[in-house]
């Protein structure tokens, strides 16, 4: 019986093979399996964290930053200045009364500007210790030098000198003048002006005392003057009686 059942024993029981080797294997895929599953919960446990964290901190520094923009000599209030953040180049306008209202981070630098005005920039500290920061800014006027500048109504050189060319301009009160007083211009105002009393009684008496002289007798006749005769002959030489 014991030889019998000795024998049945190795029959009935298998051997398995390196069966402690397997086991600890097993034991180790799952430690390692449970390792991985870990430090993954851990690492997005850790990111929610340090997002958390950084979230608190950027929304502790950001800061409203309000203000008034004056002129610097009568503190009136300059509508339209350019108000912006250096670091990204974004910002505001001031309204009709100077007033604008940025979010800024502490340690941001903000610019303002505006044509006819010196630019200027403001540092936010990164002490503050509160949310909101309230200014009065001030700007002066800026002096802008432009050179002179030439407008002409033509194109080009050219177009311009043939203008001024053919230009006609009228005559000054000099130049008038001066053609008024030329002795031709002289003579015939001379010929065309009437004659004045003095001249009008001077003839008259030349003619009543013509008159008064050949009282009683006939008046001599040109016709017959010989002085008359040469000077008629002369002036028909010379072309006077021609037709112009």
């Amino acid at each position: 019986m014991p030889r019998l059942s000795g024998k049945l024993n190795k029959i009935n029981t298998p051997r398995v093979a390196n069966g402690p080797s397997i086991f600890v294997s097993l034991q180790i895929m799952l430690n390692f399996e449970a390792m991985r599953y870990f430090l993954i919960i851990f690492s997005v446990l850790f990111s929610f964290a340090g997002l958390s964290q950084g979230d608190m901190e950027s929304e502790n520094d950001v800061v409203q930053f309000s203000g008034i923009v004056v002129t610097g000599d009568s503190l009136s209030p300059v509508p339209f200045v350019t108000v912006y953040r250096t670091r990204d180049a974004k910002g505001t306008i001031t309204d009709t009364k100077g007033f604008f209202s940025i979010p800024v981070l502490k340690g941001d630098t903000v610019r303002f500007s505006s044509v006819g005005y010196v630019p200027t920039q403001m540092n936010i500290a990164d002490t503050l210790s509160s949310n909101r920061y309230n200014v009065v800014q001030f700007l002066g006027v800026d002096t802008v030098l432009v050179p002179t500048t030439f407008i002409y109504p033509w194109p080009t050189k050219q177009k311009m000198k043939e203008e001024i060319l053919a230009l006609r301009l009228e005559d000054d009160q000099a130049e008038r003048a001066r053609k008024n007083l030329e002795s031709i211009m002289m003579y015939n105002r001379m010929a065309e002006m009437g004659m004045d009393g003095g001249e009008n009684y001077k003839i008259a008496m030349q003619q009543q005392a013509q008159r008064i002289s050949y009282a009683g007798q006939a008046p001599p006749q040109n016709i017959f003057s010989p002085i008359a005769w040469a000077q008629f002959i002369k002036a028909w030489q010379s072309g006077a009686y021609k037709k112009k």
